[in-house]
């Protein structure tokens, strides 16, 4: 009870005393408060006040009766693929959460012997002995039959596929998807890639109930971070991997609590044309155009650093262009001029690239068939003929 309330409760006590008066024969007379003209008004006040107090009391405990749950009473199912899901899932386990079952990708054969792959998720729902469905289809009638059958009061979605209504709207207090950027900005697949390839200085994560529309849904929470200068798609990958897992923790416990305001999208902009969007990333998406700007040429480098990887093609005299892939480099001064994708390089310790404005120093990067190297290890074995370009 806050102390606007405790005053209102001491006015009553106050007002409901009787008051004592001297008759004229000596006799003390007790007259209750009403007795006064004005102590009716007031009697009626402190009346309304007090059953203003029992109404507000009441509501209090309903409410609070209907909307919290135990952990260990409300049913999570949770939906997701890649290591970014993992500690996500992870959290809610350790923390004692229940989660009633788990959904993931498909197994698919991968690697050199195209043996059959286990997803991030599946090989940790498997540790924990947890449920685990693998649909081909999410409209399939058998999967949406065994998804009804763990009668799931939440979903949790981080990092998986597109789901239709029949799968979001299906339990109670409905489902939720962590996504990693702050929304309404960079809505799509590639959040985190397209953050750094813009040059963003700060991202972040957030959660929001599923809707029609991809990544349009109600923000429930969200938390940023700053993008470092020198920081790549795979180090703020970590960093939200881990700040987005204590995010989905806050967004259950807020969801027990009955404590959630989802805030729409549509608030936080005026011209839907000016968000910046996240699409999925292609191969020709990583190939370096070296006559853009410097800036933007290390900032693609970076943006797809480690997976899936810039790339170019190195060609030099009479022979087969290679496809280089560059995983890091640094602004540097020109040695010389050169034109767009001209190299310059002693074949010891440093390669650089002219570009539009500037020039690129490659400091890592991968040729066709072999382990990504730092450039003076490569080139110790690896010399660059002269007047070889990249394209």
């Amino acid at each position: 009870m806050n102390p606007m309330h405790c005053i209102i409760m001491y006015s009553c006590t106050k007002a409901c005393r009787v008051k004592y008066k001297f008759h004229r024969s000596g006799a003390l007379l007790r007259l209750p408060l009403s007795f006064y003209p004005w102590g009716r008004f007031l009697s009626m006040f402190c009346v309304l006040a007090f059953l203003r107090e029992i109404s507000f009391l009441a509501t209090f405990v309903v409410k609070k009766s209907k909307i919290l749950m135990e952990k260990k009473d409300m049913r999570i199912v949770f939906m997701g693929t890649p290591a970014f899901a993992v500690e996500s899932l992870r959290v809610l386990v350790e923390n004692g959460y229940n989660v009633a079952g788990v959904i993931t990708m498909p197994d698919k054969p991968g690697g050199r012997g195209h043996q059959i792959q286990y997803s991030a998720v599946k090989k940790y729902a498997l540790e924990q002995n947890l449920p685990l469905l693998q649909p081909e289809k999410l409209k399939d009638e058998d999967f949406l039959d065994s998804l009804k059958a763990w009668k799931a009061d939440l979903q949790v979605v981080v990092a998986f596929r597109m789901l239709p209504e029949a799968v979001w709207n299906m339990p109670r207090l409905g489902t939720f998807n962590l996504h990693g950027s702050l929304l309404p900005q960079y809505r799509g697949a590639a959040p985190i890639n397209w953050a750094i390839i813009n040059g963003e200085k700060v991202t972040g994560v957030t959660t929001f109930f599923l809707a029609h529309g991809i990544d349009t849904g109600k923000i429930i929470l969200s938390e940023k971070i700053e993008i470092g200068e020198k920081d790549n798609a795979g180090k703020i990958h970590d960093e939200l991997m881990c700040i987005g897992a204590e995010l989905v923790r806050k967004t259950v416990d807020l969801i027990l609590e009955g404590r959630v305001e989802p805030l729409a999208q549509e608030q936080l902009f005026t011209d839907e044309s000016a968000l910046k969007a996240a699409p999925k990333i292609f191969k020709e998406t990583c190939r370096i155009d070296w006559n853009r700007p410097v800036d933007e040429v290390y900032d693609l480098i970076r943006g797809l650093s480690p997976y899936p990887a810039a790339w170019t093609e190195l060609y030099a005299g009479e022979k087969e262009p290679q496809t280089i892939k560059i995983y890091a480099s640094e602004k540097v001064e020109a040695r010389g001029q050169y034109p767009a994708g001209g190299i310059c390089t002693d074949n010891r310790s440093y390669l650089h690239v002219a570009c539009a404005e500037g020039c690129i120093g490659i400091t890592e990067l991968q040729l066709p068939g072999k382990k990504a190297l730092k450039t003076d290890e490569l080139l110790r074995g690896y010399k660059i003929e002269e007047g070889a370009c990249f394209k």
